[in-house]
C-alpha cells in the first residue's frame, strides 16, 4: 500500500449492515414479499428489484418477534433525534417488531441499506406503523423513508441518511456526523466551532460528508474490497457539495472551494468510535475558529459586505423598504422558533464611513427587544477594524437595511438589497 503525504489510509471493514424495526400491536398482517411486491411501480429501479432478490437470498433476514425479546430502544435518545410523542406512544403499545436485517460488501450502492429500508418501509406502509432506523436512532414515515431512496436517475439527498449532532464544550462547539459508517466510513468530526456557526457549519460538515463519500465510494469500485482506501489529505468542499448533499443541485452558486486537513483521531477506548476529524490547514494563521467562519463566509457567498448605498427613489431604496416592512414578523419567526429546520438569520446593517455608510452582514444570536440585535459579524468590515469575521456585534434596527434566512445552498428568504447589487443596477451604485 503505497502512503504519502498527501493521502491519509483510512481501514475498510469488511462488511456492513443494516436493521431496521417496525413496532405493531399483534402479529402483522402482511408479509414482508407482499408488501414490497406493492411498491412495484413507485419505487424507482434498481431498489424495487434489490429488494425482492436480498429478500431471496441469505443477505436479508426478516424476523416477527415480540418485543420483549429486543434489547429496549431509549426514548430519550429517540426524542434527541426527533421522535414525535405520538411515535413514542405507538413503540409503548407494541406487542411485536418486524426486524428487518441485511448484509452487504462495503461500495456502492450500499445494497444493504437500500433493500432494508425499502422492505422496512414497505411493511409498516402496509400495517399503518412507524419504521425505526436502528443505525440512526430514529423514527421514519413510512413515505419519508421511500422517498429517502434513490430516484429513477439514482439520486439520494445525503441529508436522508446522515445527521450532524453537536455539543458545546470549553473550546467552542463539537461536530460530528453520525450516518457515515453505514458506508463504512469513519464519522467526521469538528471541535472548536464558533457558537454562531451552528446552522452553518452543520451544512459545510454535510458538504464535506458528501466530498468525502464519493471518494470513498470510488476507492471500493474494484471487484476486491480492499484493505484500505486513501483519502485526500486536503479535502474540498464547495458550495455545489452542499447543494448537492440536501437535494439541489440546481441552486448552487460558483463559490471558490474550501480546504480542510483530514487527521485520524483512533479512538483510545476499544467501545468508542474513531474520527476523521476535519480541521483548518497545516500552517494557518490564528484559531481554527476564525478559520472556520472564513470558510462559512466563502461556501455561503451572497451574503458579502458592500459600500453602496441606496439614493432616494432608486431600486435600492424600494429594497430596503421592503426589508424594513418585514423586520417585525421575521423577528417573531426567529423568536418563536418558526424559522425553517437547518437555517439561520441574518441581518445587513451600515457602518458610517468618509463615502458613506459599509453595508455589512451579520448572523442573529439574539433579538429580544425590537429595538436590539446580538450577533456575530459575517464579514470583515473596510470602515471598521474591530468588525471582523465572527466577531461579536450589537446592532440597532433602526441601522438595519436588509435580512435573509440561509440554509445550506445559500439565501431562501429575504436578501432583496444583495439581488439588486447583483442585478448590477448602475443607478445603485455611488456617484
Amino acid at each position: 500500500m503505497l502512503i504519502t503525504d498527501d493521502f491519509l489510509p483510512v481501514p475498510v471493514p469488511e462488511s456492513l449492515s443494516a436493521t431496521y424495526l417496525v413496532p405493531t400491536a399483534g402479529l402483522p398482517a402482511v408479509s414482508a414479499r407482499t408488501a414490497v411486491r406493492g411498491l412495484a411501480g413507485r419505487l424507482a429501479e434498481p431498489v424495487h428489484g434489490l429488494a425482492r432478490q436480498m429478500l431471496d437470498s441469505p443477505l436479508m433476514s426478516v424476523d416477527v418477534r415480540p418485543i420483549g425479546e429486543f434489547p429496549a430502544l431509549p426514548p430519550d435518545l429517540l426524542t434527541a433525534f426527533g421522535a414525535q410523542e405520538a411515535q413514542l406512544d405507538r413503540l409503548a403499545d407494541a406487542s411485536h417488531l418486524v426486524v428487518v436485517q441485511a448484509e452487504y460488501r462495503p461500495g456502492w450502492p450500499p445494497a444493504h441499506e437500500w433493500a432494508a429500508r425499502a422492505v422496512a418501509a414497505a411493511v409498516a406502509e402496509a400495517v399503518g406503523g412507524d419504521v425505526v432506523d436502528v443505525f440512526g436512532l430514529q423514527f421514519l414515515d413510512p413515505g419519508a423513508a421511500l422517498r429517502s431512496l434513490p430516484d429513477a436517475q439514482g439520486r439520494v439527498r445525503l441529508v436522508d441518511w446522515i445527521l450532524v449532532p453537536y455539543s458545546s464544550d470549553a473550546e467552542g462547539l463539537w461536530f460530528t456526523t453520525k450516518g457515515l459508517r453505514r458506508f463504512g466510513l469513519l464519522e467526521l468530526q469538528t471541535q472548536g466551532v464558533p457558537d454562531h456557526l451552528t446552522r452553518a457549519w452543520g451544512a459545510v460538515m454535510t458538504g464535506a460528508a458528501r466530498r468525502l463519500l464519493r471518494d470513498w465510494t470510488d476507492g471500493l469500485a474494484g471487484d476486491e474490497v480492499p484493505a484500505f482506501v486513501q483519502l485526500p489529505v486536503l479535502a474540498t468542499v464547495t458550495g455545489h457539495d452542499i447543494a448537492v448533499a440536501y437535494g439541489n443541485p440546481e441552486q448552487h452558486g460558483a463559490t471558490p472551494p474550501v480546504l480542510l486537513r483530514l487527521e485520524l483521531d483512533p479512538a483510545t477506548d476499544p467501545e468508542a468510535d474513531s474520527f476523521l476529524s476535519l480541521r483548518p490547514p497545516a500552517g494557518h494563521p490564528g484559531p481554527a475558529g476564525r478559520y472556520f467562519a472564513t470558510a462559512c463566509a466563502t461556501l455561503f457567498a451572497g451574503i458579502q459586505p458592500d459600500v453602496r448605498y441606496a439614493r432616494s427613489g432608486d431600486a435600492m431604496s424600494r429594497a430596503v423598504a421592503t426589508a424594513r416592512a418585514g423586520l417585525g414578523d421575521i423577528r417573531a419567526r426567529f423568536r418563536t422558533g418558526h424559522l425553517p429546520p437547518e437555517t439561520q438569520l441574518v441581518v445587513k446593517y451600515g457602518l458610517p464611513g468618509d463615502d458613506g455608510p459599509e453595508y455589512v452582514w451579520a448572523t442573529v444570536l439574539t433579538w429580544d427587544t425590537p429595538e436590539r440585535i446580538t450577533g456575530a459579524s459575517a464579514s470583515d468590515a473596510n470602515t471598521d477594524p474591530t468588525v471582523r469575521i465572527g466577531s461579536p456585534v450589537v446592532i440597532e434596527t433602526t441601522d438595519v437595511v436588509d435580512w435573509a434566512v440561509l440554509d445550506g445552498t445559500g439565501v431562501t428568504e429575504g436578501g432583496w438589497t444583495q439581488a439588486v447589487l447583483d442585478a448590477g443596477n448602475p443607478s445603485d451604485r455611488p456617484a
